[in-house]
């Protein structure tokens, strides 16, 4: 921190503090809820709606409000259960992110990028533009200033909406899930697709997969982003060279098979996954050994079906699994 603050001081650029820009308290204990009415220390019983009754203790109660007025309540509750064992029978699946479809799976699968932000871009901008001709202090311009932020949560409630339904899909039907291990913030940089991105959410995407594959006893992989994903050969693992951006299609010169871009990547990004599982062990799948030769990234074809999923992680059920 001191070096940072030295470091703006000497670019001519002086410290600033952090912005707590969301306002909220949190009540650690004697917090009640009972069926729609919240009673909280200090403040009594205060009448909310309840989207489904928990189950368990109640621990603490965080009360938060948006910049559009809302308020909300974030009950924590211990149902006294652990978190269920890691299975060892499933299916495993690849995701490879994108712009044009949000997510394509190693099964041929691709999901379409709703794109919430460009939806809802124009009424935004109507809104900021009365907002910015208001006086500033005034009543009039407090209205406006709601009107714009009520657009905010909108897109935000939409993309979570369906960020969570995607999530929820691909970890009900799978045992093992990877992922690419993406540096959003850096990616944002793009000036001519930092809005793209921004509006995808993929950081709260791998953020729901990776908690609610623990939920649910599942694992969570993430494989390196240097990892050549679209510039290898699923087929015969052969590497190309240079893959223009706009080539969504490409043949392999080596074996001639005809790969889709993204498909590809998420069938790589799959057996990366099954890899990282089986360094170390012996197991056998699909009529060959898991383990890679020394000094290569990958030797041969790894298991996607579910024995070969299983006997790779009954050898890896007594050692800690990657979870990054």
């Amino acid at each position: 921190m001191q070096r940072g603050s030295l470091r703006n001081f000497l670019q001519c650029k002086f410290g600033r503090t952090k912005k707590q820009n969301r306002q909220s308290i949190r009540f650690p204990q004697h917090c009640k809820l009972k069926n729609d009415v919240l009673v909280l220390p200090k403040i009594g019983e205060v009448h909310c709606q309840v989207s489904r009754q928990p189950e368990g203790d109640l621990k603490s109660v965080t009360v938060s409000v948006n910049p559009s007025g809302e308020y909300f309540a974030s009950c924590l509750y211990d149902d006294g259960q652990d978190l269920p064992q890691k299975l060892t029978e499933g299916k495993t699946i690849g995701i490879d992110v994108g712009l044009t479809h949000f997510a394509i799976t190693s099964d041929g699968t691709k999901h379409g990028n709703p794109q919430y932000y460009r939806k809802y871009e124009q009424r935004l901008a109507r809104r900021q533009k009365k907002l910015s001709r208001k006086q500033k202090g005034s009543n009039n311009r407090n209205k406006a200033r709601v009107k714009v932020a009520k657009v905010h949560s909108k897109i935000v409630r939409c993309r979570e909406d369906f960020l969570h339904k995607l999530s929820r899909k691909l970890v009900d039907k799978n045992q093992v899930i990877v992922v690419e291990n993406l540096a959003v913030r850096t990616m944002v940089k793009n000036q001519k697709l930092a809005k793209l991105i921004s509006d995808a959410g993929w950081g709260q995407f791998c953020t729901m997969l990776k908690y609610k594959a623990e939920w649910e006893g599942k694992i969570y992989l993430e494989v390196n982003r240097f990892f050549p994903s679209s510039k290898t050969c699923s087929n015969c693992l052969n590497p190309v060279d240079s893959l223009s951006l706009d080539l969504r299609s490409w043949q392999c010169p080596k074996c001639g098979e005809t790969h889709d871009r993204d498909i590809n990547a998420a069938k790589n990004i799959r057996d990366e996954g099954l890899r990282i599982l089986a360094v170390g062990h012996t197991a056998t799948a699909s009529g060959g050994r898991v383990r890679p030769s020394k000094g290569t990234a990958f030797a041969r074809h790894l298991p996607v079906n579910e024995e070969s999923l299983a006997s790779v992680l009954r050898g890896v059920s007594t050692h800690s699994l990657p979870m990054d």
